[in-house]
């Protein structure tokens, strides 16, 4: 390394279409490690997805189950009836 901001000879981006010293082995090498790394940045970015929307679903579920619970307890339906039982009982 010479200059500064002048990278080094291992960090060098190369054409492996245009770089004359290459076997077909070493493309097809070379295909091979790029296509995995593609996939594994794939996968991190779906995984981060996944995450998110079990997030979401799971928010929305437990939302419902909450609301559910506390519209049950405001409703007074049973003790209405009770007491019309208890009205009709007199009544009889």
């Amino acid at each position: 390394p010479g200059e500064p901001g002048e990278a080094a000879a291992f960090a060098r981006r190369i054409d492996p279409a245009k770089e004359p010293g290459l076997s077909p082995e070493q493309r097809r090498h070379m295909a091979q490690v790029e296509y995995a790394q593609r996939q594994r940045v794939l996968q991190r970015r779906l995984r981060s997805r996944n995450v998110l929307l079990a997030l979401g679903i799971g928010a929305v579920t437990f939302g419902i189950y909450g609301y559910t619970f506390y519209s049950v307890s405001q409703e007074r339906f049973l003790e209405d009836l009770e007491q019309e039982a208890e009205a009709a009982r007199a009544r009889a």
